[in-house]
């Protein structure tokens, strides 16, 4: 048999003089990196350095390090490419990959810095006094008709035009990562944390397990080009629908869920053979215009009582322009993602080359819809690498009324960023069909892990926003005088709408 020239990314180092010989590692570690013959015996050409075994040995006696190649420096062509070219070479395949783009391309957000207020315009302190995190997602009137409530206030009149709104708590959703890409623990968990939050979770495309049925005012459901788990029932079931048109990990693409991950409950929930690949199609072959669109969000809307109808779509250069088309077809919600957000799985070469930053299509979308007098008429949804409540409160400064969080979720529950989704072989019972690693997730621990991580960043937020003198999270929205930049272009500060710092 040939010889591979691609060495092992990782070496696992063992301290046997340490070592219980419990054979923990090798129980713990789905990638099958441990063989036990008296002791463990890594394989290091396996090791994702997930470290699963690191935190579950007794002994802490493992260590897991990058294995660092002596290879010939060469500006143009790094040990990266050069094993991808080698790794080709062997397989004539592409090379897939999971989680987002891990290229260093500039972070827009970490060269955003918001303002503060001090003296004249003071600021306010969130422990003492009310601060509003609370936002609606969905379409909002143009004006709106009152009449007396006969006690001294008002009330909206009948027929007063207002449209179905969502009420969320906080701005921040869990954002669509379908049953099958990652288990049914995790979507519990997800769920769980919704309802507790105020908030909602998004299915993905991969239909909604009968377990989640309970939690249906906290979920969005979601229509993608396969159509999987797609029925009148499955679309009255969620709060809201999403008609997935791109991803910003894999814009232009369609999805690849391996039959290998398609088991009984999958395949029952996608309403698809069980073990056969779910292949979803690079468009929607009932969508080649505008026009097709608004005739499915109304389709949608008829079939569903006119719940909220919202659009996801890739971040990519002409945005504005798609975002604009999509709210005039009657959506009540445009999603943005970015070309960092998450993936199950995506080609390499798509995932690191394609799209634009979040930060940019947020305020290129926010200022077009203005621009047009439509702002009103759609709520902005932004992902694509979330990090922290400081991401959050820039992307609503830009212009989103709300944000989605997804590998930010998967790491409060345990993931390590290994970047081996598409396998099926996540550690962490995560990205997996393994029953065996499944069973790993705890729903309800799960649950709770998620909402410690809302609700820290929800405390976060409002001293951000006590820090910058406003009250509610909706005076902070396309606030961009709030925003100064450091070390960006004049060009991406023009796009961005956001001045220098010091101006």
């Amino acid at each position: 048999m040939p010889i591979s020239l691609i060495q092992p990314e990782f070496k696992v180092h063992i301290d046997y003089d340490k070592c219980h010989k419990c054979g923990r590692c090798v129980q713990q570690c789905g990638w099958s990196v441990y063989s036990f013959n008296e002791r463990p015996i890594p394989d290091d050409s396996k090791c994702r350095a997930c470290h699963r075994c690191v935190t579950y040995c007794p002994a802490h006696c493992i260590t897991i390090r990058k294995n660092d190649l002596a290879l010939r420096d060469n500006a143009n062509w790094s040990p990266a490419l050069r094993q991808g070219v080698w790794r080709q070479a062997e397989t004539g395949g592409v090379m897939l990959t999971g989680m987002g783009n891990d290229k260093p391309y500039l972070s827009i957000f970490d060269h955003l810095l918001l303002d503060a207020c001090q003296v004249t315009n003071p600021s306010i302190d969130p422990l003492r006094e009310p601060m509003e995190l609370r936002t609606y997602l969905g379409r909002k009137p143009s004006a709106v008709e009152v009449t007396s409530d006969g006690n001294g206030g008002f009330r909206l009149a009948e027929g007063a035009g207002v449209q179905k709104n969502i009420k969320l708590d906080v701005p921040i959703i869990f954002s669509p990562m379908s049953y099958g890409s990652v288990s049914l623990p995790v979507h519990r968990s997800l769920a769980m944390a919704a309802e507790r939050l105020g908030i909602l979770m998004n299915t993905g495309e991969g239909g909604l397990h009968a377990d989640l049925y309970p939690y249906a005012d906290n979920v969005i459901v979601q229509v993608a080009s396969g159509r999987f788990g797609v029925d009148p029932e499955y679309l009255n079931r969620g709060a809201a629908v999403e008609i997935k048109v791109g991803q910003g990990a894999k814009p232009g693409i369609g999805g690849h869920l391996p039959g290998e991950k398609i088991n009984r409950e999958v395949s029952e929930t996608r309403m698809i053979p069980q073990g056969s690949d779910a292949i979803s199609p690079a468009p929607h072959h009932d969508i080649y215009s505008i026009e097709d669109l608004r005739q499915l969000i109304y389709s949608i809307k008829e079939a569903t009582d006119y719940k909220p109808v919202g659009v996801k779509i890739a971040a990519v250069h002409n945005v504005a322009a798609i975002a604009s088309g999509i709210v005039r077809a009657g959506a009540d919600y445009v999603h943005l993602d970015g070309f960092r957000g998450g993936t199950g799985a995506a080609p390499q070469i798509i995932r690191d080359h394609i799209g634009i930053p979040i930060e940019l299509a947020i305020a290129a979308v926010d200022q077009r819809l203005r621009d047009e007098g439509i702002r009103n008429q759609a709520s902005i949804i932004a992902a694509g690498s979330i990090r922290s409540s400081a991401d959050l409160a820039k992307a609503i400064a830009l212009g989103a009324d709300v944000v989605a969080i997804g590998s930010a979720a998967l790491m409060a529950l345990g993931c390590h960023m290994c970047q081996g989704c598409h396998t099926g072989s996540c550690s962490w019972g995560l990205t997996t069909q393994k029953p065996e690693l499944t069973r790993r997730v705890d729903p309800e621990w799960g649950a709770e892990r998620l909402t410690n991580l809302v609700s820290a960043w929800s405390h976060e937020l409002q001293e951000i926003l006590g820090a910058l003198g406003v009250n509610a999270v909706e005076s902070l929205r396309g606030s961009r005088e709030r925003l100064r930049s450091i070390g960006l272009d004049e060009q991406t500060g023009r796009i961005l709408g956001v001045k220098p710092a010091g101006v």
